[in-house]
């Protein structure tokens, strides 16, 4: 524990203008980010009498070793900074909410030539048109299958749209009437991008003009004595109304708004968001947050702000917010919300009709959440220490193991030999510390091996970063390697504070196997001199607990919360290492010729497969032809001839499901993959063998 008074820099040192702090450790590992209008008077409120101060700032102090800030501008840039920061160091200081599950939207790929309409989650890209997030994907199935009727907008994949293409036929719902199905021509690129755009529009809540026009259209097609086509809009008419009524009016005027509810108390908070589209409930979404500071209602509304629409730009951020309470600095984030808008964001706390009525509806949903996080992860938690405490007792362990990592190995018949390392903390997954590790010591099939060989080089970087801060300084701490493990950047010894790929210890590791393996993990840990980390093995056939030098496995009961907890650690890195392989595999599988080549890069591989159709067409082509390619200069030229005829010819790929032998036309195009024609390789079920076809 620190002393705040051996870092507190000297009062002068102090700017008095707005900024952004950083408490790092002694470890220089930030773990708490903040903003303030004036710096200097925001840090001395850190460096008061402890006594005065609330126990989790107090505990937050004591575990820094130093502090430092940048100065800024204006305090919408500090906003901004702060934000930016937060995400990038994750400090265990800050409110971090947490979402209870990855929330689905309703997507249009405006990007696309052919616009599809599919529910996505996480990450939004750049051209896409969203609409949500909803609660379930079935919610969202059932909308888009109604409006499919009046918007036959396509929904398949790009394999299925390419396959249909070159066979001709449209799929199911193009015969029923429920996509126009562009992928045969029945109707243009630029039909198909306009049925897209009034599906859009209709969706975004411009509902009340596109339900006239077709009323219209049904009255003259009726004056006209076309009562097929007027049943037809009819029924179109019924179908989009009913669409409509999943979403009921909460806003008369047609609001485009956003509520922010908040339930707390002395530890926890709930965050409730309504988005309210042309009046209706679009969407909603709720996170939950552990109070580690001491914080106000109104500083848990602008971190609530700050996630909701850190990330998004136009009309996704809506001209109201509804909140709670206000933040301290008001004009700052309103400033903020108009910038990331385009236009005027109005906050504000509603007063009185029905925008307050609908936020106490809010605030009963926050409250609801907040009552069920608490009795489930009271009820998670009593299970959680139940197995821990089980796995101490049953490896007659010191204390119980809150830090688990399990090792994987997988590999198809020797070929693409990889290893997985999953990391459960307090019996939760942490999958930000999951690590995958190529073995590159030797080649073949060689399980034990492997998995010494993983041992070694995670714990030998474990053992350099201990030197590195100063934990630890005596004896051999290896030759400092780089592993090539795939992970959050490339180097243990970047000192800016980011969470390290290898600097904290397991109190147990777990390998997936037998005798063999928990000898070859033991053993790579004797070598490096550790000696307070122990090591079991699950066998798979019979659930057995292997330890090291001992010739009988240890038997929990199938009952026992211990033992499904270590199933539940296996199966995950197994699962991890087997996603790891088979893209390993799909990767090699795609690869051809071509990608001998030194410095050409897909872009160039791209150009020269649709100048000359094939990789046989390009081998045959002379060096002058090939020069005739954009990018592709004479000394290129000819290094790719010399490539492509020191290559054996591939063998003639075979459809496995008709026997027939695929014309060579296809073989080494950049596009092409290990899966059937048209469809991408999947990856890493659960159910899959290891280094075995499912």
């Amino acid at each position: 524990m620190a002393d705040p008074s051996s870092y507190r820099p000297k009062p002068g040192q102090i700017p008095d203008s707005p900024g952004v702090y950083r408490f790092r450790d002694e470890h220089r590992r930030v773990i708490y980010v903040g903003k303030a209008k004036s710096l200097r008077q925001r840090l001395a409120n850190y460096f008061q009498d402890l006594a005065g101060l609330h126990p989790r700032t107090r505990t937050m102090v004591t575990t820094a070793a130093s502090v430092e800030w940048t100065v800024v501008s204006t305090e919408v840039e500090a906003l901004q900074l702060e934000y930016s920061w937060i995400k990038e160091y994750d400090p265990r200081f800050n409110v971090k909410y947490r979402d209870d599950k990855s929330y689905p939207y309703l997507a249009v790929t405006m990007n696309e030539e052919f616009p599809r309409v599919q529910v996505m989650r996480g990450h939004k890209k750049k051209g896409v048109r969203y609409f949500g997030p909803y609660a379930h994907a079935w919610a969202i199935r059932d909308t888009v299958d109604l409006l499919l009727r009046v918007f036959p907008v396509r929904t398949c994949s790009a394999g299925v749209f390419k396959n249909a293409a070159r066979t001709g036929r449209p799929c199911l719902l193009g015969y029923i009437g429920k996509c126009s199905a562009p992928c045969v021509g029945r109707v243009s690129a630029e039909e198909h991008r306009e049925l897209a755009e009034d599906f859009s529009d209709f969706m975004a809540g411009r509902t009340g003009a596109y339900l006239r026009r077709l009323e219209k259209q049904m009255m003259e097609a009726a004056e006209e004595m076309e009562y097929e086509r007027a049943a037809r809009l009819r029924d179109d008419i019924e179908a989009l109304k009913k669409a409509m009524e999943k979403n009921a009016v909460v806003l008369a005027d047609a609001t485009d708004a956003d509520l922010i509810a908040v339930a707390e108390d002395e530890l926890e908070a709930a965050v409730q968001i309504f988005h309210v589209r042309g009046g209706r409930v679009r969407g909603q979404r709720g996170w939950v947050t552990d109070k580690v500071e001491e914080i106000t209602t109104g500083a848990l509304v602008e971190h609530a702000l700050q996630q909701l629409y850190g990330e998004e730009t136009g009309d996704a951020v809506p001209k109201e917010v509804l909140v709670p309470a206000l933040p301290e600095l008001l004009e700052p984030v309103q400033e903020w919300l108009t910038g990331r808008r385009g236009s005027n964001v109005s906050l504000r706390i509603p007063q009185r009709g029905d925008k307050r009525a609908l936020m106490e509806t809010v605030e009963r949903n926050a409250q609801q959440a907040l009552v069920l996080h608490k009795t489930k992860r009271a009820s998670d938690l009593t299970t959680r220490s139940r197995a821990l405490e089980e796995i101490a007792d049953a490896l007659e362990l010191d204390s119980a193991p809150l830090r688990i990592e399990c090792y994987d190995i997988s590999h198809l018949q020797g070929d693409d030999v990889v290893a997985s390392m999953v990391v459960f903390e307090d019996g939760l997954q942490r999958k930000s510390e999951y690590r995958r590790f190529q073995i590159k010591g030797f080649e073949g099939q060689d399980d034990v091996r492997s998995m010494h060989e993983v041992i070694t080089r995670r714990f030998r970087r474990y053992l350099a970063e201990k030197e590195r801060t100063g934990e630890w300084t005596d004896g051999e701490t290896g030759d400092g390697e780089t592993d090539g493990e795939i992970g959050n950047g490339n180097t243990l010894t970047e000192d800016d504070g980011r969470p390290k790929r290898f600097a904290y210890p397991p109190q147990l590791v777990v390998v997936d196997g037998g005798q063999p393996q928990v000898a070859a993990a033991k053993r790579a840990l004797d070598e490096l001199g550790i000696d307070d980390i122990a090591v079991c093995g699950l066998a798979k056939r019979l659930e057995e607990v292997w330890l090291p030098d001992q010739d009988d496995p240890v038997v929990l009961p199938r009952t026992s919360e211990g033992l499904y907890l270590l199933q539940r650690v296996r199966d995950e890195a197994h699962r991890f290492a087997i996603t790891y392989q088979r893209t390993k595999r799909a990767k090699r599988f795609r690869a051809g010729p071509l990608d001998d080549v030194p410095g050409l890069g897909d872009t160039r591989k791209q150009a020269l497969i649709k100048h000359f159709g094939s990789v046989k067409k390009l081998r045959s082509a002379t060096i002058d032809q090939i020069c005739e390619v954009p990018g592709i200069g004479r000394k290129t030229a000819e290094t790719i001839a010399v490539a492509l005829a020191q290559a054996a010819p591939a063998a003639p790929a075979v459809n496995t499901a008709t026997g027939e032998i695929m014309e060579d036309e296809e073989v080494g195009a950049p596009e092409t993959t290990a899966g059937s024609p048209g469809e991408p390789v999947t990856a890493g079920a659960p159910d899959e063998r290891r280094g075995q076809e499912p």
